[in-house]
Formats: C-alpha cells, structure tokens, sequence
C-alpha cells in the first residue's frame, strides 16, 4: 500500500467505547498487581537482609519471579500493539507493521475454513433453512411484513420509471415485434377453432338481432338511401314502393336469421368464415392482405395514442392496487405467501427442492466469487491506518489479553517459589 492511498480512522461506537472502558480496568488491574509484586519484593529483599526468618527468602524469591513474568507478559502483549516504552525493538507493534499481510492470511483463512463449498453445504444442510423460514412465513404478521416490503420494491420502481419511458420501449416492442410477425397463419389458425366450435353463433346472434331491432326503428334510414340511388327518370312515388319493399324484406330476412339457427344465410356465412380463416393460414392473396391491415393498423396514430393511454392508466391503476393495503391485491399476496409457508413447513418434497436451491447458489457464489468475497477483507484491512488497526484489534481482544499478564504475573510468583524451594531442600 503506499503513503499517499487513503487510510480510514473511524471513530469509536458504543460497543467500542465499553470496551475500551473494560480494557483500561483490566490494564490497571494487570499493571497494580506487578506493582504489588514490586512492593513485597522491597519488602521482603529489606526483611530478608535485616535478618529475618527463611519466609522472607521464599516471599523475595516469590515477588522477583513473579515480576520477571509480569515484565515478560507486559511486553508479549504490549509488542502486539505498539513499540514498549516507544523503543525501536525488533519485531514489536506487529500488527501496526504486518497488518497488511495479517489482513491477506486473515482473508485466505476465512475463504478456506469458511467460504469452503462443502462447509456451507454441510451447514445449510444442518440448518433446515426452508422448513424454518416456512414457519415463519406462515405466521401472518411476517407474511403481512413480507407482502409489504415487497409492495415498497414493487411501488418504487413503478414510480421509478417515466411514463414515457415506459411507452417508448412498449411502443418499439410491440411494433417490432407485430411487425416482424406474419400474422395471416396464426389468425387463421385461431379462427379455424373458434369456427370449428361454433363459438361465434353467439356473436352472430347478437348481431342480426341488432340489425333486426335497428332496421325496424329505421325505417326512413332506408328508404331515404335506397331512393337516393334511383335513377333521375323514375317517379317518386316507384322509388318509394321499392324502398318499401327493400326495406320490408331486409326486415322479413332479418327476422328469419335471427329466428332460426339452422338458416341458409347463416350456413352460408358458417363456409364463409371457414373459407377465411383456411384462407389467411394458406392463400398468399389473402396472407398479404392481413398483413396490408396490420401494417395499417399498427402504425395509425389513434392506435399509437390508445396504446400509450392503456399503458398510462395500467400503470396508475397498479399504483392503486399496490398502495391498498386492504385491497384484492396485498389480501391475495398475503394469502400466498402465508399458504407458500404452509408447504414450506409440512411439504418434505418441497423442502427438499428448496434446500437444495439454496445450496447450489451458495456453491455457486462460493464458487465463482470466494476472492471477491475474501477481498473485502483485506481492502478493508489495507485501508485503515497502523495505529487505527492496532486499536481495533486492542479493543477487541485486549481485555482477554490482560489475563496472560495476570496468569503471567501469578504463575511467576510459583514457579519462582518451587524453584527457590527446590533449591533450598537440595542443599
């Protein structure tokens, strides 16, 4: 890393702060009982050369060993951090130096031991994820969570997007892709069934009982077209027996068709249709002209402008629907999710699938992505300043650190006893 890469002093949290309060108690404690060990030392070392009993040589010998492992364990622990009484000793304030390839072994130690593919397997494996998160899904106040948050993402990118945006790519989809699309075959393909099925007697009801209904409350309609087609020569009064009688008959038709299912007209009309439809999916004529049509249709404004109005008022009305909390859509996705958590919980099979989802897309992140993963750790150690890393390490695990002074401290005032009484029996 060099001088001018920028390093990272971060200030202190509250978890920190208590611990570096816990640290400094057990650093004051560490450091009073070596200076306790000073004391009885002077005092002892006086009693013992005034003259005083063999207990006195046993406590000096007890106070020096246990300063000398005091001393030693101070500067074990202090070297970790920072250079002892600021002196340049060898292979002190190691981790302020070596953090760099501390941060790189800490980086490939995590991406071995726990980015490992089969220990994840293994522990998710253990953890029985789907039957678990089932559970939870199926309890309606984190269903309800559920379907909120997911309202949120969902409601967010609605307004993320500009209507016009929106409109544009629909638009060039759309028209590419009728465009680039025949549409003679499967339009013929579509009506051949529905005609085959007779869906359309119903349609064709409809609309001779219309014309039915529409020629009868018209009559001077017709006739005012049929006279306006009559020749300048013919009397007005022939003109208008004839287009009585066209209308009259047009009337009389009508009726028939609309009365009886079984007509000629609507067999003819029946042939036709099937003709039609036979003919879009075969009949080059016929292909060219409905693809003419929906060339035509496809690119008149009215079209263009109704297109985009529907996808205006879809949008809005999707808003609408995510934004009702006790709306069809949020109670319909509330139920899902509480209904998929059921079979999460109860169904084995589906447990199964959905372990074994998870695990290969761990493996797969594991995979394909552990160096990014572990790189996170090391571009975060190689950001943060010496002393800045010498302290987080400190205050995470300084306080226990403290305990090897103390033990140091304890087990020196033993072993220089023993020693001491070994000696003293050997002579």
């Amino acid at each position: 890393m060099t001088d001018t890469q920028e390093r990272v002093r971060e200030p202190l949290t509250g978890p920190d702060v208590a611990r570096r309060r816990d640290l400094v108690r057990m650093k004051m404690l560490a450091t009073g009982l070596l200076l306790v060990a000073a004391v009885v030392y002077v005092v002892a070392n006086r009693w013992e050369a005034a003259g005083g009993p063999a207990a006195a040589g046993y406590l000096r010998t007890a106070a020096e060993a246990a300063m000398v492992g005091g001393l030693a364990d101070w500067f074990a622990v202090t070297a970790l951090f920072r250079r002892p009484l600021g002196l340049p000793i060898p292979h002190t304030a190691l981790i302020r130096t070596r953090k760099d390839a501390l941060g790189r072994n800490l980086g490939d130690f995590v991406g071995v031991h726990f980015l490992s593919e089969q220990v994840l397997r293994d522990r998710l494996r253990r953890a029985d994820l789907a039957r678990r998160f089932g559970g939870r899904l199926a309890e309606e106040a984190v269903a309800r969570r559920v379907v909120t948050e997911a309202a949120a993402v969902v409601r967010a990118g609605i307004r993320l997007l500009r209507d016009e945006d929106v409109q544009a790519v629909v638009e060039h989809a759309v028209r590419r892709r009728l465009l680039t699309t025949p549409v003679g075959p499967p339009l013929g393909e579509l009506l051949g069934r529905v005609f085959a099925q007779g869906a359309h007697h119903e349609m064709v009801d409809v609309v001779v009982r219309e014309t039915h209904a529409w020629l009868r409350t018209h009559r001077e309609v017709v006739m005012t077209v049929v006279t306006s087609q009559a020749p300048d020569w013919s009397p007005r009064f022939v003109d208008e027996r004839v287009a009585a009688k066209v209308h009259s008959e047009l009337l009389r038709v009508a009726g028939e068709i609309a009365a009886d299912r079984h007509h000629p007209a609507r067999a003819a009309l029946d042939r036709f249709l099937a003709q039609f439809a036979h003919d879009l999916g075969h009949d080059p004529d016929t292909m060219a002209g409905a693809d003419r049509a929906k060339h035509a249709l496809v690119d008149h404004p009215d079209v263009r402008s109704a297109l985009n109005a529907l996808l205006g008022a879809g949008r809005r009305a999707l808003l609408d629907l995510v934004d009702d909390e006790e709306g069809e859509l949020r109670t319909r996705a509330l139920a899902a999710v509480r209904s998929l958590g059921r079979r999460l919980r109860t169904d084995e099979r589906l447990q199964c699938k959905v372990d074994g989802w998870l695990e290969e897309a761990a493996a797969h992140v594991v995979i394909n992505y552990r160096d990014e993963l572990t790189t996170v750790i090391t571009d975060t150690v190689e950001r943060w300043d010496g002393a800045e890393t010498a302290r987080k390490v400190e205050l995470a695990v300084g306080r226990d650190l403290q305990f090897i002074r103390i033990n140091g401290t304890v087990v020196g005032a033993l072993a220089g006893l023993a020693i001491h009484a070994v000696s003293q029996l050997a002579l």
